[in-house]
């Protein structure tokens, strides 16, 4: 059998799970306080799709009955007993469900727990999932586990990950509704201190071209308690020379706009490192409010003359020089990476050894696919065994139009949170 660690994601397929069959999910525990579980079903934005789709002791059954609690014990105990079991169908789901979220809750601090865990079954026992007092601390909820898809798979995350508030603020934040004297005493627990300026009103200061994007990102960022974090962002694009036509039609410029926000949000200097690579690297500069409009038409003469050598693919070269570059900068706060590429890529020995030794660094990579293929191993990074934790992610997609600005964020921001939080546990980065 499988044991899932905390912030583990994975492929069912992994698992010797088959998605088109009916899976079942038992969470077994041991505690001397009432506690609930709780599954709903999210859109592709992590919306609650209505909330009919918020399956609990008191609504046992999805609309479309391929969710189901079929068992459900409420009253604590003093012996590991079975709580509650799920039967879900993820073959016959709506093509708008895109995730299920498993959420624990109680009126009173998680930590009074003693145990709790989840087995995934299908016939047999596949994967399970093992939690203890410490790993809730003093929050009222927790999001446990994820079944999602990705690129038409689903997949398995253990996020574990903590929420100020109780059952009522999980609910306001998938976006359902919850009774008015509730929704009152989520927001005294839910609202955070205000440390730093919001980003709608920096860029409305600053860059009034981007608000609106920046409405977005604060959509994604506050879903996921981001808005207080320190990071440094960074820009890797490819600029090889079957990128030339998303050069050419502007994509790569939408690219640095759409990515400042976070930017501005998380660095003290509002403002991210970029590279370009082709068979060598080179460093652009920080884009930041002042320079970002046109800089790829601009920056060093502009991207047709960026001293990158034969315009082929070399990731590993501009991977090395971006670890190096932080490395030498001091590593104090977790950086936060986006690698753009059209595929084409080559050297999966460099990428592996290179991905490999900065597991050991705080820097996560999300790599990006933007309309082409071939991108090889930047696929499989995600799954890749060997390293300390699971640093990086990869999305892919045809075109920049074909994505809403608010999926895009959303799937720019799906893994960082959980990679943070393993992180900061194992020391990467501090508390």
């Amino acid at each position: 059998m499988n044991h899932l660690t905390v912030g583990q994601r994975a492929p069912l397929s992994n698992f010797a799970i088959d998605d088109t069959a009916p899976i079942t999910l038992k969470f077994t525990r041991q505690s001397p306080i009432e506690m609930d579980i709780s599954c709903f079903a999210l859109d592709a934005a992590g919306k609650l799709i209505n909330d009919d789709y918020m399956v609990f002791y008191n609504q046992p059954t999805s609309p479309c009955g391929q969710i189901k609690l079929t068992h459900y014990e409420s009253q604590p105990t003093a012996s590991k007993g079975i709580q509650a079991e799920f039967e879900v169908n993820l073959s016959k789901l709506a093509d708008n469900i895109d995730s299920l979220f498993f959420v624990l809750s109680a009126d009173t601090p998680l930590n009074q727990i003693q145990s709790l865990e989840i087995g995934i079954w299908q016939q047999v026992q596949k994967a399970q999932a093992e939690y203890q007092a410490a790993d809730f601390a003093q929050q009222q909820a927790s999001m446990l586990m994820q079944l999602y898809r990705k690129g038409g798979v689903w997949r398995v995350s253990n996020v574990a990950q903590g929420f100020n508030g109780g059952l009522a603020a999980i609910v306001q934040h998938f976006g359902g509704d919850v009774e008015e004297d509730t929704t009152q005493a989520a927001d005294v627990t839910t609202t955070p201190v205000q440390t730093k300026p919001s980003l709608e009103k920096v860029m409305l200061d600053k860059a009034p071209k981007l608000v609106n994007l920046a409405k977005k990102a604060t959509i994604s960022l506050e879903k996921r308690q981001l808005q207080q974090l320190t990071a440094k962002v960074a820009l890797v694009l490819d600029a090889s020379g079957s990128m030339n036509r998303q050069y050419k039609k502007g994509r790569v410029q939408e690219v640095v706009n759409r990515i400042l926000p976070l930017a501005v949000n998380f660095d003290d200097d509002q403002a991210l490192d970029c590279w370009a690579f082709a068979r060598d690297p080179q460093y652009l500069g920080e884009i930041g409010l002042n320079n970002y409009d046109g800089f790829i038409k601009n920056a060093h003469g502009g991207w047709r003359k960026w001293v990158l050598g034969p315009r082929i693919n070399n990731e590993a070269e501009v991977m090395k020089a971006v670890t190096e570059f932080y490395q030498k900068d001091g590593l104090d706060v977790p950086i936060y990476v986006l690698f753009i590429s059209d595929g084409g890529v080559n050297d999966n020995r460099g990428i592996t050894r290179v991905m490999t030794d900065a597991a050991k660094l705080p820097i996560f990579w999300q790599f990006v696919g933007l309309g082409g293929r071939g991108y090889g191993i930047l696929k499989k990074l995600d799954d890749m065994e060997g390293r300390v934790i699971d640093n990086c992610d990869f999305f892919e997609l045809d075109d920049l139009d074909d994505i809403s600005e608010e999926t895009l964020y959303e799937n720019m921001l799906e893994e960082f949170p959980s990679w943070l939080k393993e992180a900061r546990e194992i020391g990467l980065i501090s508390k």
